[in-house]
């Protein structure tokens, strides 16, 4: 079965991939020359998946898999939420992964409760009558200054996860998804994809 992910980003196309056992190829529009760029206006995780999953399936007419994620802090009002991926950004610029990160921690200074959490939504959109949505959390903190670890992505020298018992940048190589929020959700969303694929 070949299935498209409602994506742009590689790195989260490799990460995905291996989350699916490395057994799943996965292509993006782009790949294709398909331009995606969907309006994320949905109010949760979930809407968003779904939004992002049936504009790129209304285009392919193809098996689809999405994914929206996000960081929620307690401190900030449960936010950034489903805006994780533009905190920050403004129209002129739009910030790095580090001054992102970096921003979270401004706004956090002499915070003390520190909760936080990731949430990961994945649909796997096979036609308009047959849609399934996976949500799972990583529940965490936010550390006081960023560690020095080179794994992960985006604000992972930040989150401490309570489930590794430290900072998801500090985890050795392939040991992040044990504890993500994504790799929660792969793992069932893959039971789901492998039924497809036997069939």
């Amino acid at each position: 079965m070949k299935l498209y992910f409602a994506s742009g980003n590689l790195h989260k196309k490799k990460e995905m991939e291996d989350l699916l056992g490395g057994e799943i190829q996965l292509t993006l529009p782009k790949e294709e020359g398909i331009f995606f760029d969907p309006e994320e206006n949905g109010s949760t995780f979930v809407e968003n998946a779904i939004i992002k999953a049936k504009a790129l399936y209304d285009v392919v007419q193809s098996p689809v898999l999405s994914d929206d994620s996000g960081l929620c802090v307690k401190a900030l009002d449960w936010g950034p939420g489903i805006h994780t991926a533009r905190f920050g950004d403004t129209e002129e610029r739009k910030l790095d992964s580090r001054e992102k990160y970096m921003l979270l921690l401004e706004k956090m200074e002499g915070v003390e409760d520190r909760e936080a959490f990731f949430t990961c939504a994945l649909c796997l959109y096979l036609s308009p009558t047959r849609i399934y949505v996976i949500q799972e959390e990583a529940k965490g903190k936010i550390a006081l200054t960023p560690s020095a670890g080179k794994e992960g992505f985006g604000y992972d020298p930040v989150f401490f996860s309570d489930d590794a018992g430290q900072i998801v940048a500090d985890l050795p190589l392939g040991e992040k998804g044990k504890y993500s929020h994504r790799g929660k959700a792969a793992r069932v969303m893959y039971e789901l994809i492998k039924k497809e694929i036997e069939k």
